[in-house]
This record gives structure tokens, sequence and C-alpha cells, in this order.
């Protein structure tokens, strides 16, 4: 005998199943979640040829509509550049120094430059500005080029030291250990003479008195006899005690021995010339900059 029997009161039959005494109905599906279903799969079928769907080798199917989630981005893209077209154009256009004069352009460019920095500088400069190890600080007032809002323009337009732009800041100290112009011994006392400079403690006095002597002949030039450095050639202050690779013993002893050669990119060629205001602007504005001369 079949245990696939009708139910007396709900006339189901039961698949066979039962479990401490419960039988399992064979109970068709209603009509209504039926239909839902073959509406849900008609309308998959058409949105996969109306809208890219299928994955190919190269791209997907690009679907009848010829609808791209690229495109719309770009198009959105486009209308909001259309809508700020006026004033980046009076960005653009207006003196460097009269953008903090005007608020509702100052507050365009501080804004717009917040979005261009957190996007392209704050990689190496840290989202904040702070900086980090070979990366300047951008929040104090300490500047190896000029911190004017023009200087820094320049700075952001042009770079420093890459291969890409011929009016890029260039400065390239001598690498006084690997090229054999300084003996080990004169650069230890060289480097201990430049901790003296910024208040530290030399590891060996006596190794800084004659270093006065080596930096005096070597190092002078372009840091100044006092060690307040050169921004025309972008030669750093050794007094402040703000070091952009370090200012302990090791550290200084790679510097003078190897030397260093960081390098920014020019923004001139990725940045529109309103962007690079933008973000000038918003560097000025951190907290280092400093007013023109």
């Amino acid at each position: 005998m079949s245990d696939n029997k009708k139910n007396d009161d709900l006339d189901y039959e039961t698949t066979g199943h039962s479990w401490d005494g419960i039988q399992e109905y064979n109970k068709p599906l209603p009509k209504w979640w039926l239909y839902t279903f073959y509406a849900c799969i008609v309308w998959g079928i058409g949105y996969s040829i109306a809208y890219p769907a299928w994955p190919g080798i190269k791209a997907a199917t690009p679907g009848l509509l010829g609808f791209s989630t690229r495109g719309q981005v770009a198009e959105e893209i486009a209308a909001a550049e259309a809508k700020n077209a006026p004033i980046n154009a009076k960005l653009a256009s207006v003196e460097l120094t009269e953008i903090a004069g005007d608020p509702e352009l100052n507050g365009y460019a501080q804004n717009a430059g917040s979005a261009v920095f957190k996007t392209w500088c704050a990689q190496c400069h840290g989202s904040g500005a702070a900086g980090a190890k070979g990366y300047p600080n951008l929040l104090d007032d300490d500047w190896l080029w000029g911190g004017s809002i023009e200087e820094i323009h320049t700075t952001i337009t042009h770079g420093i030291r890459n291969e890409t732009d011929p009016d890029a800041r260039f400065s390239q100290m001598p690498a006084f250990g690997r090229d054999e112009l300084l003996t080990k011994e004169e650069i230890s006392q060289v480097v201990n003479y430049v901790m003296t400079m910024s208040g530290g403690e030399p590891q060996d006095a006596a190794a800084a008195e004659a270093g006065a002597v080596v930096f005096a002949d070597n190092c002078a030039a372009c840091h100044a006899e006092d060690g307040t450095g050169d921004r025309f050639q972008g030669a750093p202050n050794l007094t402040d005690a703000i070091w952009l690779y370090g200012g302990d013993y090791n550290t200084l002893m790679e510097t003078v021995t190897n030397a260093r050669y960081g390098v920014m990119p020019n923004w001139n060629e990725r940045l529109s010339e309103a962007e690079i205001r933008a973000v000038a602007t918003y560097v000025h504005g951190l907290g280092g900059g400093e007013a023109s001369e």
C-alpha cells in the first residue's frame, strides 16, 4: 500500500515522508506565486537583452538600449562641470592674491581644493596634510621653496625634480660620501655640528667643533653660514629642528653620505588651472601659508 495518500481534511497528497508522526504534504505552489515567478523570468530575459548583462571576453553585451554606467557617470560629471564653469573660469583668471578677498570664490576654492587634495595629494602628504618621512608637512610654516600663494602655486604647477617639466623646481645636494667628496670622519664631524645648530646634543662635542669648519667649506654656500638655508634653491633651514627625513645622527649620516632626491610630479598635465589654484588656496589656508611679498 502506498504511503502517498490523500488527506481527508485538506485533500492534498503527502510525499510519504514522516517525522515523529508529522507528514509532509505535496502541496502545489499558489498560482499567484508561480505567475510572479514566471513574470520575473520574462523580465530578467528582457533586461539582459535591453541592458549590458552577459560577460564576454573583452566586455559585456552592450544591450539594445546602449546604457552604460560609465556613460552615466560621465554625463553627471559633465553636467557638474558645466554648472561650475563660470566660477572655475573666474578662479583661473583672477590674481592669486585676490582669491582670499572674495568670499564666494574663496569658499569654492577651499572646498574644491580639499577635494583635489584628497584625490591627488593625500597619498604622499597624508589626508590631514601632516606629511610623513620624506614628504613635507603642509601644516607648519617651514617651506623649502616658499609659502606664499604664488610660490605654492608654482610648486604645484611644475613640481620638484621631475623629468617631465623643464620648469620644475630643482636642487641637488651632493652625495659627499658616495662621491668621495668628504671622508667618513669629516661627514661625522659635520653631522655632529649640524645637530647642534638646532639645539640638539651631538654624539661627539669635539667632532662637532671640527665640523664647523667642514660646514663652512662645503655646506654654507647653500644652507648659509648660519644654517638658515636658502629658499631660492630649496636648501633647508637646519636651525629650526624640522627635518624632512629625520634629525638623528644615523639619518643625518645617511643624508650627507648619499644625499636625498625627493620628486614631486608636475600637476599642470593632470589638473586644470582652476584645480591647481583651488588646491593651492587650500594648502595656503591650512595654517602655514605666508603673505605675498
